[in-house]
C-alpha cells in the first residue's frame, strides 16, 4: 500500500523519497526489521545508499515513516466525507458501504503483516504501536464519533457516550476479522461475499442497540 506513484507534479527529490519508501515497505514486510539491509532498499528503489541515508538518517526513522505512510493511505482510502443521512435507510445504507469498505482496506496482506510487524517490534518501537492504532482503529472511531454526534442531534441514533458508541460500531465490524486473521494468517483473509454478510450481521446488531426509538 506504500507504491502509490508521486503526483505528476513532483520533484525529482520527492520522487525519490516516495521510492525508497515503496521499497522499503516491501523489504521490511518480506524479511522484517532486524533482517532489512539498507543495501537492498537502495537497490531496489533505484537510488544509491547515499542517498537513501540522506534522505532518512536511519533505518529506525524509515521504518517510521514505511508505517505513518501505509497507515496514512489506508486511511484515506477508508475515510470520506460522510452524506447527509436523513432517515434510517440512508443511515443503514451508509453503514453497510462503510462496513465494507474499511473491511476490505484494512484486510489486506500488506497491511496485516504491517500490524505484526509493529506487534512483533513493540518492545523496540513502542511510539509505532501507537501510532497504528491512533491511524488506524482511533482515527475511525474519532471520525464515527464526530457523525455519531450530529446524528444523535438529528434524531437518528440515541445513545449516552459517543466514545463508547463509536467504538462499539468499529469492533463489531472489525475484531473478528482482524483476530483471526492475525491468528491464522493471510489465508484467512475474508472473501468479498464473507466480508458483506459480517458487515449486514454487524450493522444490524448496532442498528439495534443505537437507532432512536422514533427510526424504528
Amino acid at each position: 500500500m506504500a507504491d502509490s506513484a508521486p503526483p505528476a507534479t513532483a520533484t525529482r527529490s520527492e520522487r525519490k523519497h516516495a521510492a525508497i519508501v515503496a521499497a522499503a515497505a516491501a523489504v521490511f514486510l518480506e524479511t522484517g526489521y532486524d533482517r532489512a539491509s539498507m543495501d537492498e532498499i537502495a537497490a531496489r528503489s533505484g537510488v544509491s545508499k547515499q542517498t537513501v541515508y540522506k534522505h532518512f538518517s536511519s533505518k529506525d526513522l524509515l521504518f517510521v515513516a514505511v508505517v505513518t505512510e501505509m497507515m496514512d493511505q489506508a486511511g484515506a482510502a477508508v475515510h470520506q466525507a460522510p452524506p447527509q443521512l436523513r432517515d434510517r435507510a440512508e443511515l443503514e445504507a451508509f453503514l453497510l458501504d462503510y462496513g465494507v469498505r474499511i473491511q476490505t482496506v484494512a484486510l489486506t496482506p500488506g497491511l496485516m503483516q504491517l500490524r505484526r510487524l509493529v506487534i512483533s517490534e513493540v518492545q523496540r518501537f513502542p511510539e509505532l504501536a501507537r501510532e497504528l492504532y491512533a491511524r488506524g482503529a482511533g482515527r475511525a472511531i474519532g471520525a464515527m464519533g464526530a457523525l455519531f454526534e450530529t446524528l444523535r442531534d438529528d434524531g437518528l441514533l440515541a445513545f449516552e457516550d459517543v466514545a463508547e458508541t463509536a467504538s462499539q460500531l468499529n469492533w463489531l465490524l472489525m475484531g473478528e476479522p482482524i483476530n483471526r486473521v492475525m491468528m491464522l494468517g493471510n489465508e484467512a483473509i475474508p472473501t468479498p461475499a464473507e466480508i458483506k454478510r459480517h458487515t449486514g450481521a454487524a450493522v444490524a446488531t448496532f442498528l439495534a442497540a443505537f437507532l432512536h426509538p422514533d427510526q424504528r
